[in-house]
């Protein structure tokens, strides 16, 4: 396992009728994941959905860096944006959750 990793979460709430295209879309082989693996400096996804709260999820995505999601997403902007305007009929909320790093002890 590397030093250290850098990871992004996000908060979603998605329409009741929608959730099984979400979780698709968002999935461990999704399109979200497909365009993610373009880089080299991403290292995986999570798609967790609240056992309480139906139609809650988050999705956490981790690089090996800071920079390697910034350079993907200047790399890929046309096909990141694209991907996400068609994503936004699918929730009603999303909220971005924070950026974190592995603490090492």
């Amino acid at each position: 396992m590397p030093n250290s990793m850098f990871t992004t979460i996000w908060e979603f709430k998605v329409k009741a009728e929608l959730c099984s295209q979400f979780e698709r879309i968002y999935g461990p082989e999704g399109e979200w994941v497909q365009l993610f693996r373009r880089h080299s400096g991403y290292k995986g996804s999570e798609l967790l959905g609240d056992a309480d709260h139906p139609g809650r999820y988050l999705t956490i995505d981790h690089w090996d860096t800071r920079e390697s999601l910034h350079q993907f997403k200047r790399d890929h902007r046309a096909d990141y944006e694209a991907l996400d305007n068609r994503c936004e009929k699918l929730t009603e909320r999303e909220a971005f959750v924070g950026s974190f790093q592995t603490v090492r002890a």
